[in-house]
């Protein structure tokens, strides 16, 4: 019979390591917090070959003396638990694990200067062995290096990646905290090369903006919103700036860096009739609500969370969002693509003129206006006969009106002219605006549609002639039962027919073509997924978003001034009319400055 014996501490320290440093990035995530947790007000992060090498984080916090030394290096010794009361943590760490996980599998060096004392100490632990100790010269605070991880566990060694694949891993880190406390300075060196320097004194949007992309700033909206105990805040990038994956999402709950599903879910329900389902917002959003109301004690990792009500929570950042997005409904990416632009400014002019028009200019030099033509020169050949003087017309323009006294309260400005029969040409008061009419009348289309009554369709059921019997797993069948009165109100009416089988009586109107049995499987897997059913309030704006795309103007459609003005006003009116339903612009501005700088004038 197998003896029973308890592992030997260096053993219980590997396989606790095993759970909490799996790489470089989980060590340096576990230390910039302890720093953070310090109340340091500048933290140095420095890496070698990605921190296989080394890794090193140095804060100017409380520091430590000696003997507090000594316990933080023991399992289950932390300062950030004064009491038993663990749902009510307020620290990013608590678990008191992490020092003592990393000593046992690299080099570890601990050295710390608290407030007031002549001198600083220094401890060195070599795969979980002690092998110095004594003074150090240092300033208030505390530096931790870690070096060879892994060294001595092949086993585990192996299974990192390359050194480039772990930098990028420790800068994901490093954005994440510096994100979630714009009050702390971050310095983050790798090698020789300084990767960020960023001020305490930043802004929340400012620091969000410098880690994500300097142009967010200007193509999102902040969000500042409060329901009973909980506050959303942080920046929201408008539909029109997103991106093919998901990797610019960073979402923090009570300072906390986290990746969590229901969150994630929350964020697509919110942007789901303004995003095509291949692309994904860019955003970061801070959620703070009372500790005993969400727990942290999930994984040892601290990544995941649990909310006590996690409806209320999804509903609330759901809502935050919309309204927050609402904000800036008729805004758009506001600079037309930059490379476009580059092809337009760059646009190579004939070197010579036309037939028809070379006694015009005949004599003049055409390499002056540009150093781009003159480099491009070449020697002038006749045209051929069927050459003409000027390109066909592809637009047509009609009488301009005076612009209004009151040009100001016409932000998309007063139509002009139509191109290509497609693009609608206004003048506002501070720019060109070019507008897809098809794009802008598809989003007025689904918004009217709502406004008036199709939106109905959501809450409008079509009852089953013959209720079908849909067979699936017990436990699917018990998620759907658990969901069955929030589903009624969105006009699918189930209930439970034996243990493994849901008996379908009513459907949505909107989704009454449909079949019931994939209709439910379907929705089983986003409950499973995010807890929430997403998916059919998703088919239902799909439905209507197809309403809307074959309802509206479409391309190549010849409009009046009048038409053309009375989609510009509506969409003034509209909410999120700055984007189709599929997340693409409807809309683009070209300042004046931009329009003077194309001829030159500035």
């Amino acid at each position: 019979m197998p003896t029973i014996r308890r592992l030997p501490e260096t053993l219980v320290n590997r396989i606790a390591a095993g759970e909490v440093v799996e790489r470089p990035a989980a060590a340096l995530k576990e230390l910039v917090e302890n720093a953070v947790d310090a109340g340091a007000g500048r933290i140095v992060v420095k890496l070698v070959e990605g921190g296989l090498d080394s890794l090193e984080v140095t804060d100017d916090g409380c520091g430590m003396t000696p003997q507090d030394m000594a316990l933080a290096l023991e399992r289950h010794a932390t300062s950030k638990l004064p009491d038993e009361a663990i749902e009510k943590v307020t620290t990013l760490g608590f678990r008191g694990e992490a020092l003592p996980s990393i000593a046992s599998v690299a080099r570890f060096t601990l050295e710390s200067r608290p407030q007031g004392a002549q001198e600083g100490w220094r401890k060195v632990i070599d795969h979980g062995a002690p092998v110095e100790e004594g003074p150090a010269a240092l300033p208030v605070g505390t530096r931790v290096r870690v070096e060879n991880l892994f060294g001595r566990i092949p086993a585990r060694r192996k299974f990192l990646r390359t050194a480039r694949s772990e930098y990028a891993a420790c800068l994901d880190v490093v954005r994440r905290l510096a994100m979630a406390r714009p009050d702390i300075a971050f310095t983050l060196e790798h090698g020789a090369r300084r990767i960020l320097a960023l001020q305490a004194s930043d802004a929340l949007p400012d620091r969000v903006a410098q880690l994500i992309a300097r142009e967010l700033k200007d193509n999102a909206v902040e969000i500042d919103m409060e329901r009973g105990a909980m506050r959303l805040t942080g920046i929201a990038g408008l539909p029109t700036y997103n991106r093919g994956v998901a990797d610019h999402q960073y979402l923090f709950v009570n300072g906390r860096p986290v990746k969590d599903r229901l969150l994630t879910g929350a964020v697509r329900g919110a942007y789901a009739d303004m995003l095509a389902r291949d692309r994904h917002a860019v955003l970061a959003l801070f959620l703070e609500l009372p500790a005993e109301e969400v727990d942290v004690n999930v994984h040892p990792a601290k990544t995941e969370v649990r909310f006590r009500d996690a409806a209320a929570v999804r509903g609330f950042i759901v809502s935050g969002l919309r309204q927050a997005l609402a904000t800036g409904d008729r805004r758009s990416a506001q600079s037309p693509d930059a490379a476009a632009m580059g092809r337009w400014i760059s646009e190579p002019v004939r070197a010579e003129p036309a037939a028809a028009l070379r006694s015009m200019f005949e004599g003049r030099d055409w390499s002056a206006p540009s150093a781009h033509v003159a480099e491009n020169r070449n020697e002038w050949a006749p045209s051929q006969a069927t050459d003409t003087a000027f390109a066909p017309p592809s637009g047509r323009a009609e009488e301009a009106a005076p612009m209004p006294e009151d040009a100001s309260a016409y932000p998309l400005g007063i139509a002009r002219g139509q191109i290509a029969d497609t693009y609608i040409v206004a003048e506002a008061e501070d720019g060109l605006v070019l507008v897809d009419q098809h794009a802008a009348h598809e989003r007025l289309v689904l918004e009217r549609l709502r406004a008036a009554g199709a939106g109905e369709a959501t809450t409008r059921s079509q009852a089953l002639l013959m209720p079908e019997v849909v067979e699936l797993e017990e436990t699917a069948c018990d998620r759907l039962e658990e969901a069955a009165e929030g589903l009624a109100r969105l006009g699918l009416e189930i209930e439970r027919f034996g243990p493994s089988a849901m008996l379908v009586r009513a459907v949505p109107h909107a989704l009454r073509k449909g079949h019931p049995a994939k209709l439910l499987r379907d929705i089983d897997d986003d409950l499973v997924t995010h807890g929430e059913a997403l998916l059919l309030g998703e088919k239902l704006d799909l439905v209507l978003a197809t309403m809307a795309c074959h309802g509206s103007v479409r391309a190549g459609r010849v409009l009046r001034i009048e038409e053309m003005n009375a989609l510009l006003r509506e969409m003034e009116r509209t909410p999120r009319s700055g984007q189709c339903n599929h997340g693409r612009p409807t809309w683009v501005k070209l300042s004046m400055s931009d329009v003077e700088k194309l001829f030159g004038r500035h």
